[in-house]
């Protein structure tokens, strides 16, 4: 979000979410005002000109040393308000969504578009081949995940799955062409019953998947649970490499949680 505009019309701004900063400079956005007025600028560091600044190449990306330029005419803060730009408006980045010949999918915010990608195709196989899950089935795409709170109110349910990406790096297994099941995250341990039975749908129908721990992550089952709700809960997604920054997964890592997801529906 804007946060201020300084003297001479830059753009100062907040996080939302855990975006790696140091990925965004350089990087196209645009502004949404609250009068629905759009305009385009750039993530750039305070120290933007190799031919200038000494410390160009080492100075700290984050809110503290980037701004945004603004695309218009702009040199004072009383000209970008004439725009309409004021604290609180959005900041909309680039996601540069590019799907290789390969398979792999490439994309800012994977975490978690992919999985609201793969539920929306899970569904429609469901129709397309007149499937009839066993039991009532409620899908919640929540808009705050990001920030804690997405899932904090549900519908009654007795269990929910969090679709959410898997991660890799060191101490993990996961890779971009598993389904990864989590059965402990920085909330806690998911429920043992649940994780067992997602397990079992793997290897049953033999599945890439990796079973993994994640110390700096949360779900909506998180918040879910946090918010008093009374509920057996469960994580799995695709593996998602560069999280939060420069994210890729693959279609084998998508299609493989689309089939553990059918067959926890349909068994």
């Amino acid at each position: 979000m804007v946060r201020s505009v300084s003297a001479t019309g830059e753009i100062k701004f907040t996080t939302i979410g855990g975006p790696i900063w140091p990925t965004l400079d350089g990087e196209y956005c645009t502004i949404k005002t609250r009068d629905n007025k759009i305009y385009t600028g750039t993530f750039l560091s305070t120290s933007p000109a190799a031919h200038v600044f000494k410390d160009a190449s080492t100075k700290k990306r984050d809110p503290e040393n980037m701004y945004v330029r603004l695309d218009e005419i702009v040199k004072t803060k009383k000209d970008v308000e004439k725009l309409g730009i004021e604290t609180g408006n959005f900041i909309f980045i680039d996601p540069k969504t590019t799907i290789t010949d390969s398979g792999f999918i490439k994309s800012r915010f994977l975490d978690d578009k992919i999985n609201v990608a793969s539920i929306f195709g899970l569904v429609k196989y469901l129709k397309d081949n007149n499937i009839t899950p066993k039991q009532t089935i409620k899908i919640i795409i929540s808009t705050y995940e990001e920030v804690g709170h997405g899932a904090s109110f549900i519908p009654v349910l007795d269990e929910m799955i969090a679709v959410d990406m898997g991660c890799i790096g060191d101490d993990l297994t996961c890779t971009e062409f598993d389904v990864s099941i989590c059965p402990k995250d920085s909330s806690g341990p998911y429920d043992y019953n649940l994780t067992n039975k997602l397990v079992e749908i793997a290897k049953k129908n033999k599945l890439r998947h990796a079973i993994d721990i994640y110390p700096y992550y949360g779900s909506d089952v998180s918040a879910a649970i946090r918010a008093g709700n009374d509920i057996k809960g469960g994580l799995c997604g695709p593996g998602v490499h560069a999280s939060h920054g420069m994210e890729r997964t693959h279609y084998q890592g998508i299609e493989a949680t689309m089939e553990l997801l059918f067959h926890y529906i349909t068994k």
